[in-house]
C-alpha cells in the first residue's frame, strides 16, 4: 500500500474545512496565523506522512484545490 501526497492550491482555498471534516487521520488543519491571496485561513497539512490517499478532501473540496496523489511503496 502506498502513501498518500496532498497537494494544495493554497491560494484559492477558502477555509471552508469542509476537507478536515473528512480526513480520517485528522492531519489538515486550518492556518490560523497566516491568510492567502484571497484574504483567507487555508488549509494545510500537519503530517503528510500519515496521509493514506483515501483522497476524501480532494472529493469533498468545492473549490477543486486539493489533489492526492499515491506514492507507491517499491520492494518489502
Amino acid at each position: 500500500m502506498g502513501r498518500g501526497i496532498i497537494k494544495l492550491e493554497a491560494d484559492r482555498c477558502k477555509g471552508c474545512e469542509l476537507c478536515i471534516s473528512v480526513c480520517p487521520k485528522k492531519i489538515l488543519e486550518i492556518h490560523d496565523k497566516k491568510v492567502n491571496a484571497m484574504g483567507y485561513h487555508s488549509v494545510w497539512v500537519s503530517d503528510m506522512e500519515r496521509c493514506t490517499g483515501c483522497a476524501n478532501c480532494a472529493l469533498i473540496c468545492p473549490d477543486g484545490v486539493i489533489s492526492v496523489y499515491v506514492e507507491e511503496r517499491v520492494g518489502k
